[in-house]
């Protein structure tokens, strides 16, 4: 069941559901108009000018397997490009007759000659592995130390590679690498996103011996936090140098993936996550609207009041974390959300529906709102999905007066409603 869903937004949602199935399954739209509004709408989600609410859906390479109906192979939709762009441009094709835009990256990358070498990364000064996990569909950090004696020996380990990082990160004849690609015009992409802390250290540590050891410990735990955020400042200050900038010129911005802060409690985050969060933002988002994203798609509502003291620019939170409360905590963030995932993927289409008349509602008085998944966007997610949510934005995200349409119900549209 859809969260805080009102019996009103399911009975409006259930009118625009049927009046797509009476129209063969698409919603009805005017595609031209929809994206004629849209750039409007992300160009300042904020502004007076900005009609209504935006839509931050723009599907992933795996809703190819649903949509095109072939055999699901993560791996090979990952690493085999051969397989992947034909697939692609065939579901690009489809795309562009029921929501009017092609959605997935349908180029091959660069040629191998102008790829950057790849640099260590900060699991690597921590000693995780990170492997391709079948059963996760994706790669998968798993720990480097499993008790109190291993983590401080692998903290004197980390401290010692800190003290010549740029050796640790560079590989070997990057010297003549960089000068060939920089030749180019090939820029070297910067490092300005990175796991989480609380993610990262779980992945690193375990999540339950994260939370025994600030616990107990809380002497080591302040310096496993201390030395994550060194080692991010360290890799990310010599990437920037390679890269030709100095603290003074160095591009702003940062983002971080931390879906784990969910595991601790406000005490425990204040103490082990906010800190780093707050070291990184100094360094690269020291002025006003320095663009500042989290990604969490975790139940870490719990969290709000103190993120919101972070002036983040941009959030994508969990599902169940409305967009009411996070306004409150974070009056000049743009939301990312807050559709429940699976609730897109399983194409339970009253509820999507739902959720949409939901938000935009909470949103009509701050605005502010790129209406997509609280999380990843999953296989089974259709592009008739998406555009009936376009048709639910477009119909009921205004940011002036609610829309007073009726869509007229068919006789069988009530078996559609999900249940209480």
């Amino acid at each position: 069941m859809s969260e805080q869903v009102t019996e009103r937004e399911i009975r409006e949602a259930d009118k625009l559901v049927d009046a797509a199935h009476r129209a063969g399954g698409l919603a009805p739209l005017a595609l031209d108009a929809f994206w004629a509004e849209e750039e409007r709408a992300e160009k300042d989600p904020f502004s007076a000018d900005c009609p209504r609410a935006g839509l931050g859906i723009r599907m992933a390479d795996e809703c190819i397997f649903t949509e095109l109906d072939v055999p699901v192979d993560w791996y090979r939709m990952e690493h085999d490009e051969a397989y992947r762009l034909p697939l692609a441009r065939a579901y690009n094709d489809k795309a562009e007759r029921i929501v009017g835009r092609r959605l997935l990256r349908e180029e091959p990358p660069s040629g191998p000659d102008r790829r950057w070498p790849r640099l260590k990364e900060l699991w690597e000064i921590f000693e995780g592995r990170n492997v391709w996990d079948d059963a996760a569909r994706s790669y998968w950090l798993y720990p480097a130390a499993r008790t109190e004696g291993e983590l401080a020996a692998l903290l004197d380990r980390v401290e010692k590679r800190l003290a010549d990082l740029r050796g640790f990160l560079l590989p070997p004849g990057w010297e003549e690498e960089k000068k060939r690609l920089q030749a180019l015009g090939e820029p070297l992409p910067l490092y300005r996103h990175q796991r989480g802390p609380v993610t990262f250290a779980t992945s690193i540590y375990g999540p339950e011996n994260l939370i025994f050891l600030i616990m107990d410990n809380p002497d080591l735990a302040a310096r496993y936090r201390d030395l994550i955020l060194k080692a991010i400042l360290g890799r990310a200050r010599i990437v920037d140098e390679e890269a030709g900038y100095t603290p003074e010129t160095a591009p702003h911005g940062w983002s971080w993936a931390d879906d784990n802060c969910a595991l601790l409690n406000r005490e425990m985050y204040e103490f082990f996550g906010w800190p780093v969060l707050k070291g990184v933002f100094d360094r690269y988002c020291p002025d006003a609207g320095d663009p500042r994203y989290q990604h969490s798609d975790s139940a870490m509502g719990h969290l709000l009041p103190l993120l919101g003291r972070l002036g983040f620019t941009g959030v994508n939170f969990g599902p169940n974390v409305m967009v009411r409360d996070i306004r409150r905590h974070m009056p000049r963030a743009v939301i990312h959300g807050q559709l429940a995932p699976f609730v897109f993927s399983r194409n339970e289409e009253v509820n999507m529906v739902a959720e949409a008349i939901r938000d935009c509602g909470m949103a009509r008085e701050g605005r502010g709102l790129l209406f997509t998944t609280a999380g990843s966007i999953n296989n089974g997610s259709r592009l008739t999905g998406m555009r009936l949510l376009m048709a639910a934005i477009q119909e009921y995200g205004r940011y002036g007066t609610p829309s007073t349409r009726r869509f007229p119900p068919s006789p069988a549209a009530s078996s559609r409603r999900p249940s209480a």
